[in-house]
């Protein structure tokens, strides 16, 4: 399980469909008191963000023409400290792992890259 920590817009159907999954089985393992201190000690969770990064997914899984009948409830996360993930990292990984996911980030930054210019 992990948060990727990249815009959703820049990942595949597969990681999309993933990750909001892990989002409902962090929030799961939360309420339940097991510990997540293993994922945010290895820069794979924030989990003050939980139900923020569920939401943007949720929308981004709708604005694809997906169904959402999911909510995520969820307090605080369990007191857990905040954490700040390094996105870079995120974004390096997911491009390293999917070629979907790196097709979506390198055609978004040259969008950017072309939108500078002009």
């Amino acid at each position: 399980m992990r948060m990727w920590k990249v815009h959703p817009s820049l990942l595949c159907n597969k990681h999309l469909l993933g990750e909001h999954v892990e989002m409902h089985m962090f929030a799961g393992s939360i309420r339940c008191g097991k510990s997540v201190k293993g994922y945010i000690e290895n820069d794979l969770l924030e989990p003050q963000n939980i139900k923020k990064r569920h939401d943007m997914l949720a929308q981004e899984m709708i604005n694809r023409g997906m169904h959402h009948e999911t909510p995520l409830f969820i307090t605080h996360a369990g007191g857990w400290p905040d954490h700040h993930m390094d996105e870079e990292n995120s974004v390096q990984e997911l491009r390293y792992r999917c070629t979907d996911c790196k097709e979506r980030i390198d055609r978004a930054i040259m969008q950017e890259v072309i939108c500078e210019a002009h």
